[in-house]
Order: structure tokens, then sequence, then C-alpha cells
């Protein structure tokens, strides 16, 4: 059986009584719980190569994840007919506004579909995104009308559960849409109410 180690040899005689009774009731604590668990052989022996060389292999796999949805949604974008690029930055209902990622998400890139409106004049539309970073507690990203060169109006939040993960979200534009309108995505952070930067555009 081992002995705990005296609490006098430990801190000495020169303490306050005030500092002296709260140090002794740690010390009482940790030698009521006793010494930690000993390390499983498993554990103490460290990684194994099969396990170090595994980690390149999980880091190509989401790559290749990646570039599979990346490659999604630039077919959706080819689907919906002529991009917003031929009519510079507008689009029309049932056409797929192509979206690059600005300096705020570098390498990200989206496609946004736009579907006829229904008989209550609403806009529905699916947005596909892949690139986008991960951000911190309630924050979030948002789909912008955009009129005369200003985000007017919110169509749609969404969120990315992970690093770089691919998107695909319903939204809604219940707005009078004009010949020229376009969407952009804004990055949103916890208690801002304005539109945030800009994340994602139309493509030239």
């Amino acid at each position: 059986m081992t002995v705990p180690p005296d609490f006098d040899s430990l801190v000495g005689s020169d303490l306050d009584a005030g500092e002296r009774d709260r140090l002794r009731g740690v010390h009482e604590l940790l030698v009521a719980a006793g010494p930690p668990p000993e390390l499983s052989p498993h554990l103490e022996a460290g990684p194994t190569l099969a396990m170090t060389l595994s980690r390149p292999r999980r880091q190509l796999k989401r790559r290749a994840m990646l570039l599979a949805a990346a490659v999604v949604v630039l077919a959706l974008a080819a689907f919906g007919g002529y991009l917003a690029g031929n009519r510079g930055g507008g689009i029309a209902s049932g056409e797929t506004l192509k979206l690059a990622g600005t300096a705020a998400a570098p390498g990200a890139l989206a496609a946004l579909h736009v579907d006829p409106s229904d008989a209550a004049g609403n806009w529905p539309m699916q947005l596909s995104a892949a690139g986008l970073p991960k951000l911190p507690p309630h924050g979030y990203y948002e789909v912008y009308l955009v009129r005369d060169g200003k985000p007017l109006a919110p169509c749609g939040s969404f969120v990315v559960g992970r690093k770089d993960a691919a998107v695909s979200v319903r939204l809604n534009a219940p707005y009078h849409l004009r010949p020229g309108d376009s969407w952009v995505v804004t990055r949103q952070l916890a208690g801002e109410r304005e539109s945030g930067p800009v994340v994602l555009r139309p493509t030239a």
C-alpha cells in the first residue's frame, strides 16, 4: 500500500492560515481520489505505423469527397441553362446562377437554381455549395437578394456542419423580382444585424 505524501512536508510552514487551509482541502481531495488508472498496453505503446499511415488516407478521402461535391455544384450550374453571366449578373426563373468564393472564402463555389414562382408569388430556390468554412458557434450563412448592387433582403440561411462540407438547401424569395436582380451569400456571426461580408458572389 502506497503511503500518501505528508502535507506539511509538501507546503512547508511559511503559509498564512487561510492559504494553508485551502491547500489542505485540495490535498485531501487528491489523496481521496487516488492515483490515475494505468494506461492500457495498447495506449502505452503509442501510435503504430498503420495508424500513422492511415491519416493521409483519411485526408485524401476527405479531399475526394469535397471534389465530388464541387462537381455536383458545377453540374447543377450547367443544368439551369444559360448562366447569369450572359446577362450581366441577373437571373430569371428556371435558370441557375453560378457563384464563386470571395477573399473571405477562397476556393468556395456554389450554384443557385431559381424555380418559377408559385401562386403566392414566392420563388423557390435550391442552393448547392462546397468549400465554405465552418463558422464559430451561432454563426451562419445568409442568402441575400441583391438589387442595384446592394444586398436588399434575406432569402434564407444555412450552416456548414463541418469544415469544407458540401451543402444543399431549399430557400425561398418572397419578393417581386425585377430584371437585373441577383443574389450573394454572406457570412453572419452572432449579434450581427446587418448583412455580413460576402463569401459567394456571381461570376462575371
